[in-house]
């Protein structure tokens, strides 16, 4: 229906704006805080670079080989049938520019897993090659008719394993190529702001909304079934991504209490984000008792894996591992258990009675999407590390990587005069 056309469209102009300013400035904002304050530039960049260089790609082939007909066996689409979107009208760019957005934000949360350490040209090298090889495939194989939708249809409203788990692995695998920042585990490496953390976690918050809610995929064929269907779906999926959230801060603080005896701010924000990542695949298949479940227990086995990089000494430097992989495991998974056919998805899972057949589905998604990020990422960082390397040296990374990569400082505290006044005042002044 015409009218309905026109405020969806101005709908999902909205959903896709809060998508993008969930990098940027978002993320930038959660990871720079909880970056040392002689990187924090270097970790904000990495997400500002993302938005540019992967929203290039995304229009240049990004959107055929996700989205156009598919090619080796469902795996990938197509690159050079809609390239350069070769035939789109205006009418197709808003679906494009949302899920340009989705690209963006997977290859920024990766960056996480590597501050410190690494080269702005070799994280620029990184970003086209993954999200050919990485992401573009994956999200076919899962949202575009390709291998996964075909033989296991496992339900992903938004990302479990397009987004998430294909961030986490590729972060574990950059941290272990990579390897770790010149004093892991001898000596702090503390958040340098972590108001920043909180304020990028609630404004992730507030741009998950776009994020999840405006995946909606119509599927009715009258205008009172999509009218309906929009109602009914926009509802269950903001107030799922809402409760779940809350679900995943008190899961998370309480077993932070447990574990070291202080609810701490940083928990709360990464609550936060562990809820929003589990419910994620989930919030279009569960019902309210199944959003509090997975993001209760999201919260909770999250805040607890954040742990392992120092039990299995690897250098995941900003828990990408312990969040999103973790997280966007938990949410998939879970799907199998607490699916319900009475939200939009309509599949009951095992603890509704619906068997194992959806669990089964869930799973064989996850481990696909595990795999193929692995050795995609692996394959890519190898070929990086051989060639241009990976590291900045060893005495950037301990002076500040801010100031060898960019020339510049995140704080100006050696300049000012005493009582206030301007560097370039007191030069005069001296003068």
């Amino acid at each position: 229906p015409g009218g309905f056309v026109d405020g969806y469209s101005a709908f999902m102009l909205v959903a896709t704006a809060w998508v993008l300013m969930m990098t940027a400035p978002a993320l930038a904002l959660f990871y720079g805080g909880m970056s040392r304050s002689k990187s924090v530039l270097n970790m904000m960049m990495m997400s500002y670079v993302s938005v540019a260089v992967v929203g290039i790609v995304y229009v240049l082939w990004g959107w055929s080989m996700s989205f156009s007909t598919g090619m080796a066996g469902g795996f990938f689409a197509d690159p050079f049938e809609l390239f350069f979107l070769d035939g789109l009208g205006g009418g197709d760019y808003v679906a494009v520019a949302f899920q340009m957005t989705f690209a963006v934000i997977t290859a920024a949360l990766i960056s996480g897993a590597v501050a410190d350490r690494v080269k702005l040209s070799s994280w620029v090298v990184f970003l086209p090659l993954w999200v050919t090889f990485s992401y573009f495939p994956i999200a076919h194989m899962v949202w575009g008719g390709g291998f996964i939708g075909e033989n296991f249809p496992a339900q992903d409203y938004a990302g479990g394993t397009v987004v998430h788990i294909n961030a986490g692995v590729a972060g574990l695998v950059l941290a272990l190529i990579i390897g770790r920042r010149i004093g892991f585990g001898k000596e702090p490496m503390k958040p340098h702001n972590l108001p920043l953390t909180m304020i990028g976690a609630g404004l992730l918050w507030f741009g998950w909304y776009g994020f999840n809610v405006g995946s909606i995929v119509f599927s009715g064929s009258t205008e009172e079934e999509i009218v309906a269907q929009f109602i009914e779906e926009t509802g269950v999926t903001f107030l799922n991504t809402t409760i779940a959230t809350m679900a995943a801060i008190i899961g998370w603080l309480v077993v932070e209490r447990l574990l070291h005896g202080k609810a701490t701010s940083l928990g709360a924000a990464s609550g936060i984000v562990a809820g929003l990542v589990a419910i994620t695949p989930a919030c279009g298949a569960v019902d309210l008792e199944g959003a509090i479940a997975i993001g209760a227990i999201s919260g909770a086995l999250c805040a607890w894996a954040v742990g392992l990089k120092f039990k299995l000494n690897f250098d995941d430097s900003l828990d990408v591992v312990g969040v999103h992989l973790v997280g966007g495991i938990v949410g998939t998974v879970l799907i199998g258990f607490f699916s319900s056919a009475n939200a939009p998805g309509g599949v009951d899972g095992l603890f509704y009675g619906g068997g194992v057949d959806s669990l089964v589905d869930q799973v064989m998604a996850a481990l696909i999407a595990i795999v193929w990020s692995g050795v995609m990422t692996a394959i890519i960082a190898l070929a990086i590390k051989y060639t241009i390397g990976w590291r900045v040296t060893d005495e950037a990374e301990v002076e500040g990587i801010d100031s060898d990569q960019h020339g510049e400082g995140a704080y100006d505290l050696h300049t000012s005069l005493s009582g206030g006044g301007s560097s370039l005042l007191a030069t005069k002044t001296e003068a």
